[in-house]
């Protein structure tokens, strides 16, 4: 994966989620669950690594920015 860019974790309330998860459907559960609760840059893809299990997913969240508004 990518190295997180500095500016993705600036102020507080701003993180970057890595979710590992041994397939697809689990790891966008995951990411549903957390666009829920706030905003989110959604992923729209998984990555492999070859000698690793699973898949990892990375998206950015937002605390200051609540998905229900």
């Amino acid at each position: 994966m990518r190295e997180i860019n500095e500016a993705h974790v600036a102020l507080p309330g701003l993180a970057v989620v890595e979710v590992a998860a041994g397939d697809d459907e689990t790891a966008f559960a995951i990411q549903k669950q957390l666009a829920a609760r706030c905003a989110i840059a959604p992923a729209d893809r998984t990555t492999r690594e070859p000698s690793e299990p699973g898949v990892r997913l990375r998206f950015f969240l937002d605390l200051h920015e609540n998905a229900d508004t």
